[in-house]
């Protein structure tokens, strides 16, 4: 059986993620599965999606002339990135429904010196947005 909105849904997101990556200072984006946390999608500098310990791999690699170790430790830097935004979200979710059993998590804003991450988590999908802090 096949849900005929799932096109739909998903037009509508690859929509969003366009609008988003044309956004100023946006520097990249990730989707994720809901239930599972598994990368849909991924758009914009990947650098920005990787944790320092991955970028630091990367960084050694390429001074050692190993494309394929750096290419590895960027794809893992990605992919730790993604189930630390997961595990956030399902933390926070947890948070919520323990100060209220009504109430449900509809955004996270984690804001930090240089960047700031914005998380959209949805029923099926969890949209993370990461730009650059405006300075003021």
């Amino acid at each position: 059986m096949t849900d005929s909105s799932t096109p739909k849904v998903h037009d509508a997101l690859e929509e969003r993620l366009g609008q988003l990556s044309k956004k100023r200072g946006v520097r990249a984006s990730i989707v994720l599965d809901r239930t599972s946390g598994a990368i849909l999608k991924t758009s914009g500098e990947l650098s920005a999606l990787r944790t320092a310990k991955a970028r630091d791999a990367a960084t050694t690699a390429s001074f050692s002339n190993e494309a394929s170790a750096a290419e590895a430790s960027e794809s893992q830097g990605v992919e730790d990135f993604a189930a630390m935004i997961w595990n956030f979200v399902k933390t926070s979710g947890h948070l919520v429904e323990e100060v209220d059993t009504e109430d449900e998590l509809r955004l996270l804003r984690l804001r930090t010196k240089k960047q700031e991450i914005v998380i959209v988590p949805d029923a099926k999908y969890v949209l993370t947005v990461i730009h650059d802090t405006p300075s003021a």
